[in-house]
């Protein structure tokens, strides 16, 4: 059933980022995702970046649906149902190191306030970066692929220096599904375990259109977060994908 939610406050991100505050009574899980519907316009998911009384979703403005979602104001309202699918499991005695690449960084924030360990946050260029200020009390480390911020290069070589020089019992991460096969990579070489939230084209989040299908699980309703047994013969990760045509196309 939807419900509408009203929104209450707004913050510029990053660069084509904004987080939309409201208030609603559900309970998700870090890692779940709702569907949003603007009326006329689209429906779309979206992870949950707050939780708590005053629950928020950080959106990067991609197609009709964030466009419009975009030029919303505070007052202005929206359609939500969910949260849906399985979020993270957490266990705080773990040390872990936590990944977010661009836009993904939105999906891990509720889960970094719930554990202790070691942040990355990457992005294509410092003007995409989010979520520093939120976490800067945690001394995240920073990568960019330009070199504008922190580490030049990708997150997944950041990963890996650290992995070389700490240790780490588990790897969260949520991003660019070339960034998530890089990772997986590296768990199973370092023999880590590893646990991810995987972005894919949804359009009914109940797992009916078998869209957002991969290795045949349905990412709304198995994922949207993986574990490192389910990744483990997930050859199509980072090479195919369904479009919105429902044909099969290669991973960019």
């Amino acid at each position: 059933m939807y419900r509408v939610v009203e929104i209450e406050r707004i913050r510029q991100e990053a660069r084509n980022v904004k987080t939309f505050r409201f208030a609603d009574d559900s309970s998700p899980l870090p890692g779940q995702f709702y569907m949003i519907w603007i009326p006329g316009v689209d429906e779309f998911p979206m992870s949950i970046s707050y939780t708590g009384a005053l629950k928020g979703f950080t959106v990067k403005k991609i197609g009709r649906g964030t466009s419009r979602m975009h030029d919303l104001e505070p007052g202005d309202k929206i359609w939500i149902r969910g949260p849906y699918g399985r979020g993270f499991h957490i266990d705080k005695r773990r040390k872990s190191l936590v990944v977010g690449g661009g836009s993904g960084m939105a999906t891990l924030g509720p889960l970094i306030e719930e554990i202790k360990g070691d942040v990355i946050i990457a992005a294509r260029t410092k003007e995409e970066l989010i979520f520093t200020e939120r976490f800067s009390h945690l001394n995240p480390w920073i990568a960019t692929d330009d070199g504008s911020a922190g580490f030049k290069g990708y997150a997944t070589d950041l990963a890996r220096k650290l992995v070389e020089e700490r240790e780490y019992d588990i790897i969260y991460a949520c991003g660019p599904e070339q960034m998530i096969k890089g990772l997986v990579d590296l768990a199973f070489e370092r023999d880590i375990d590893i646990q991810v939230s995987l972005e894919r084209l949804m359009k009914c989040g109940i797992g009916i259109c078998d869209s957002c299908s991969i290795n045949g699980y349905r990412v709304c309703v198995d994922g949207p977060v993986f574990f490192k047994e389910e990744l483990k013969n997930m050859d199509e990760l980072g090479k195919v994908r369904r479009g919105w045509s429902g044909k099969r196309e290669v991973v960019r």
